[in-house]
């Protein structure tokens, strides 16, 4: 394949802290944007059933079950490494492949599906299969988002990046409300949207992105990236599996008008993690380049620092205007679970960005050792929170107090490594 002709996009200097300020600003208003975007389609719940509300929530979790952030921070560390020791045919392999690959994936689970079905259906209660298939769209495009967003995260790409988190909020909102209010598409409906909104989102990353997947590949060495990528995958993907399924398990005991007020707890808790992570996305391909050139960095003190603050007031925050909020996009009747839930979520997600950041700062610099302790500890959370509540039937905040705990545990193993090893010294 000749080489494509594709103009070299430049992007913003990483080495001023100043740069670092203005680009982790601009990420955090456009996920603040993009969050009110997403969060706007939650008030449709006003006009659909309780029961057709919580498959929505259910669904959009099994979209979020796909290792998002592995695969993205992945290709982030790779296109950053490979843009420092100036790799880019290597890199532009390692894109189409991944492509490739994460296609292949989604066209397997798809058969599956579509074989199982009906057995899907009954087990979680859907009443259309049109929801099925539209959330298994969402899953292809949210596949492609961390990919190609990671490549531009690497390449430092972050005013961009915004924008396709933005733009694609806007396109997942707009034809929910379409599909709802005109075609009364319930659950279906704002799974469209999330489709809509999730391929915005790609297009842009991967039209952006075009210079670097367009140009020439080269070979590279598919054992050394192994050693990179399996780390990167399972640490990230411990994270993940905390951050995202306790929706699932508790699901699983409750029925849906129960699971309504659940949902909605964690839809305003997880906004508040989504508010923080721009932080350590901005720090992560800094630290991986300065690695690679064997500079020194002090961002982690100061992510960590602000992740904090930011983290701590945006709880109390929730704790205070929580009702308002609910009263304002749920229904009225939400309001009473829903605040006796949210301090509990809102509580547990702290730990668990303080977490993420000292995760981002480990893969960077390829401290792997953490990742087995950190596997684990998803591990026990997979047994030990069904068995909570089977134990403690009809009590949803044991679930969330369950992840609490779990979020401070995986926070200890962080910073036990970070912090504690000899080699591990924050420069």
């Amino acid at each position: 394949m000749p080489e494509a002709s594709v103009e070299p996009i430049k992007t913003v200097d990483h080495k001023p802290h100043a740069a670092f300020f203005r680009q982790s600003g601009w990420l955090m208003i456009a996920t603040v944007v993009q969050g009110l975007m997403s969060f706007s389609v939650h008030p449709l719940a006003k006009k659909i059933s309780p029961a057709e509300y919580s498959i929505f929530v259910t669904m959009l979790m099994m979209t979020s079950l796909i290792p998002t952030m592995p695969l993205q921070m992945v290709f982030a560390q790779q296109t950053a490494g490979t843009l420092a020791t100036n790799r880019e045919r290597q890199l532009a392999l390692m894109i189409r492949q991944g492509w490739l690959l994460t296609f292949i994936l989604w066209g397997v689970v798809a058969l599956l599906v579509l074989a199982f079905q009906s057995r899907i259906m009954a087990g979680w209660g859907l009443t259309s299969a049109t929801t099925l298939w539209a959330t298994l769209a969402a899953l292809l495009m949210n596949l492609w988002v961390p990919l190609f967003s990671g490549v531009l995260q690497g390449r430092q790409d972050f005013f961009w990046l915004g924008w396709a988190s933005i733009l694609g909020g806007i396109g997942r909102v707009a034809l929910a409300v379409l599909i709802v209010l005109a075609f009364h598409g319930g659950a279906t409906g704002m799974m469209f949207g999330a489709f809509a909104g999730l391929g915005a989102w790609a297009f842009i990353a991967i039209w952006r992105s075009r210079d670097l997947w367009l140009a020439k590949p080269e070979p590279f060495d598919g054992r050394g990236l192994f050693k990179q990528v399996a780390p990167l995958m399972l640490g990230f993907g411990a994270c993940q599996f905390l951050f995202t399924t306790d929706t699932m398990f508790v699901k699983a005991f409750f029925p849906g008008d129960e699971m309504a007020s659940y949902g909605v707890a964690g839809t305003l808790s997880r906004a508040l993690l989504w508010l923080v992570l721009p932080l350590a996305a901005v720090m992560f391909p800094k630290i991986v380049h300065a690695t690679a050139k064997s500079e020194k960095t002090n961002l982690l003190g100061i992510v960590l620092l602000g992740t904090a603050i930011l983290a701590i007031c945006g709880a109390a925050g929730l704790c205070v205007v929580g009702p308002l909020l609910v009263k304002l996009a749920f229904k009225p009747e939400y309001v009473a679970e829903t605040m006796r839930l949210l301090p509990w979520y809102a509580g547990a997600m702290i730990p668990l960005a303080l977490a993420n950041v000292l995760v981002n700062d480990l893969m960077a610099r390829a401290k792997f050792k953490t990742v087995l302790p950190m596997v684990l500890v998803a591990v026990a959370y997979g047994f030990t929170l069904p068995a909570m509540l089977y134990r403690f039937p009809g009590r949803m905040e044991v679930a969330l107090q369950t992840l609490g705990v779990f979020n401070l545990l995986l926070l200890a193993v962080c910073a036990a490594f970070t912090f504690h090893s000899p080699k591990s010294k924050v420069d």
